[in-house]
């Protein structure tokens, strides 16, 4: 009998779900909106009833599935608790045994989406053939996961792997949307690279493409910088600095074989692994120097790949 599974990546606008065999093939994979009205109280109704029409779509019996991974967009402990994740307007309660309540499938687990993207990459991606792990991901913000003989640490209150709130200058007058100031995330994501780069620009007369720029973007940056853009290019090396110390400081308590780095900004790459990288062992501990730097390869598939992960052995 073939064994399946259900990989569910919960967004705030969508619900990302895969079908999976438990060799980690997809089957099928679709997507359902995220009704967030009355405190998101349908949502994982909704799921369980699109998981249901998917077997009989597919004429799966629940006897051959071996269980449901969920990623919820906030903090989420091991025992499947979620721990008040504004995103959806949900407060405390658990997951995991509230799914097993609507679809009578009792393997049901859940993690923080960031961390189970993480799974992901290190299962099917980037970090595919280790077992010890740092995933960053640059976007809007900075989202991160770390994972140890190949599980997920979630920290006590399912908040481990925050790495974009590393409070990486203690000068910054301006405040991170954590409400703390100076954090990673204030100049290692795709707004955060934008806004270094204007402080350079109103600080510098030097000519550069992105000075007049209409709607600067991340990408104009290292567009810019690969072109040969001074300017551009010490924007690039700042980010550098700013994630290469952090992932020296990382490696010093964890020590992983590997990071990957995915998010929109890690399109920019070859230039952006280069100049983590050299920063990185500029400041790393001698023992960790010769760690490696990778792209993210799922894309926007990591967070189902990486629910799925969660339930198979």
């Amino acid at each position: 009998m073939n064994k399946y599974c259900f990989g569910v990546d919960i967004g705030g606008t969508t619900v990302k779900i895969g079908l999976f065999t438990t060799e980690g093939t997809i089957v099928d994979k679709w997507e359902i909106k995220t009704n967030k009205e009355n405190g998101g109280e349908k949502i994982l109704s909704e799921i369980s009833a699109s998981l249901a029409d998917k077997l009989t779509e597919k004429s799966i019996s629940k006897g051959e599935i071996e269980g449901i991974g969920i990623g919820v967009p906030g903090p989420v402990d091991a025992k499947g608790t979620v721990l008040n994740c504004v995103n959806l307007g949900w407060g405390v309660f658990n997951v995991a045994e509230e799914v097993t309540k609507l679809t009578g499938i009792t393997n049901v687990k859940a993690g923080n989406d960031a961390n189970v993207a993480a799974l992901g990459e290190m299962w099917l991606g980037g970090g595919k053939g280790y077992q010890d792990m740092i995933m960053i991901t640059l976007g809007t913000g900075v989202g991160g996961g770390v994972i140890h003989d190949g599980k997920i640490i979630t920290g006590t209150k399912g908040a481990a792997g925050e790495i974009g709130h590393m409070v990486v200058n203690y000068e910054e007058e301006d405040s991170c949307n954590c409400g703390k100031k100076g954090c990673l995330e204030q100049y290692a994501s795709a707004t955060g690279i934008v806004k270094v780069a204007k402080r350079m620009l109103a600080k510098s007369e030097a000519e550069s493409t992105i000075r007049n720029k209409e709607n600067l973007s991340a990408k104009n940056i290292f567009d810019a910088a690969k072109e040969g853009d001074a300017l551009a290019m010490e924007c690039v090396e700042q980010l550098g600095w700013y994630l290469g110390t952090a992932c020296a400081n990382i490696a010093a308590v964890v020590e992983p074989d590997v990071f990957v780095i995915g998010g929109g900004v890690s399109k920019a790459g070859a230039i952006l692994l280069d100049v983590i990288q050299r920063h990185y062992e500029k400041y790393a501990f001698n023992p960790h120097k010769d760690k490696e730097f990778k792209l993210a390869e799922l894309g926007n598939d990591a967070g189902i790949v990486g629910a799925a992960k969660l339930v198979i052995k």
